[in-house]
């Protein structure tokens, strides 16, 4: 077992100018497609549930960039920031989330189940720790056959008091499965704290009762995130030795995109938004050198424009055709497979 990893500073170790400027710039891009999302739901181009990294954005892309091209992962319904991470074309997204038939999904998923199997990212998971079997599953599967990927299974604090994380903890231990399970704990499980619905609330302890490496990560620091990552990341590649990870961040709004998060006080909202990672991380850079203030608008001004066409290519998609409801519905052909429509007899003639 690991100590817990607590360092506030942003540091750039390990990690070249012009790779910190693109951690920047896809953060800036997480943020600004999540205020648009939020910004869609208002206007009702969005529907059902959408959930938001907002505030998050230091974890996402330190996670992300810790894997491999060839890695896979797996998340809980807060999943835009990863897509975007994981290198799905924004407009596809955003399409995704207005239901279009252009989306990643044919828009069939919407905002919790995001899915691109070219990125190698498997969802975006409705229910609540539903992605833990599966991605432990999908780390059996590596291992039976020999391959050298890696699974990364992303969840949220709350999922950590379901009877699958403590399952698939014990089984990727026991099997010596290449899985790393990334926490992100922002502090509250839809308005409930860590506190009042953990007995231990530093999470990453818990894997000590399965023998499994475990640390705690700042997760508004997008370096360490990575660091810690990638040397869990290696030890399951290499050793075939499963590790937790809990990056420790908050959110800047409610657990999705309608709650007020009128449980949070006013000194909580105020460090949220004091310890915001966007900014914090543009004024280390340009206080390091590795960015101007020229340079930081012009990658801002860029983001802005990428959103905007992201959502008009939203806005300007089809939606699907009614008679493809059933389509996709497996990957190949079964039979007696549902296809009656409402209002169509009941038996044929």
């Amino acid at each position: 077992m690991t100590g817990s990893r607590r360092s506030r500073a942003l540091a750039s170790n390990g990690a070249d100018p012009e790779t910190l400027r693109g951690y920047y710039r896809m953060m800036v891009l997480i943020r600004r497609f999540e205020e648009r999302a939020a910004e869609m739901y208002t206007r009702a181009r969005i529907g059902g549930y959408c959930h938001l990294n907002l505030g998050e954005e230091a974890t996402v892309v330190g996670l992300s960039a810790a894997l491999d091209p060839s890695d896979y992962l797996f998340t809980s319904y807060r999943d835009h920031g990863f897509a975007l991470a994981r290198g799905m074309e924004p407009g596809r997204v955003m399409a995704e989330l207005f239901g279009k038939q252009t989306g990643v999904s044919r828009g069939r998923g919407g905002s919790m189940h995001l899915f691109d199997i070219p990125v190698r990212m498997l969802g975006g998971y409705g229910i609540v720790g539903g992605q833990l079997p599966l991605a432990t599953g999908a780390a059996l599967a590596i291992s039976y056959r020999g391959g050298g990927e890696v699974v990364m299974c992303q969840l949220g604090d709350g999922a950590t008091n379901i009877g699958a994380f403590h399952e698939s903890l014990n089984l990727a231990q026991l099997w010596h499965l290449p899985i790393v399970y990334a926490i992100v704990n922002n502090g509250l499980g839809m308005g409930t704290s860590v506190e009042r619905a953990s007995a231990e609330p530093e999470l990453y302890r818990r894997a000590c009762a399965y023998r499994m490496h475990a640390e705690r990560v700042d997760g508004n620091d997008v370096v360490a995130v990575r660091a810690a990552a990638r040397a869990a990341i290696e030890q399951a590649r290499e050793q075939q030795q499963p590790a937790l990870l809990e990056a420790v961040c908050q959110r800047l709004r409610g657990h999705s995109v309608v709650d007020p998060a009128r449980y949070r006080s006013k000194a909580e909202a105020e460090r949220s938004q004091r310890d915001d990672p966007v900014p914090a991380l543009r004024v280390r850079l340009i206080a390091d050198g590795v960015l101007d203030a020229a340079a930081a608008a012009s990658i801002d001004a860029d983001v802005d424009a990428q959103v905007d066409a992201a959502v008009a290519f939203a806005e300007e998609s089809a939606d699907p055709m009614p008679a493809e409801l059933f389509a996709h519905s497996y990957a190949t052909r079964v039979a007696n497979q549902p296809g009656a429509f409402p209002g169509d007899p009941v038996v044929g003639g």
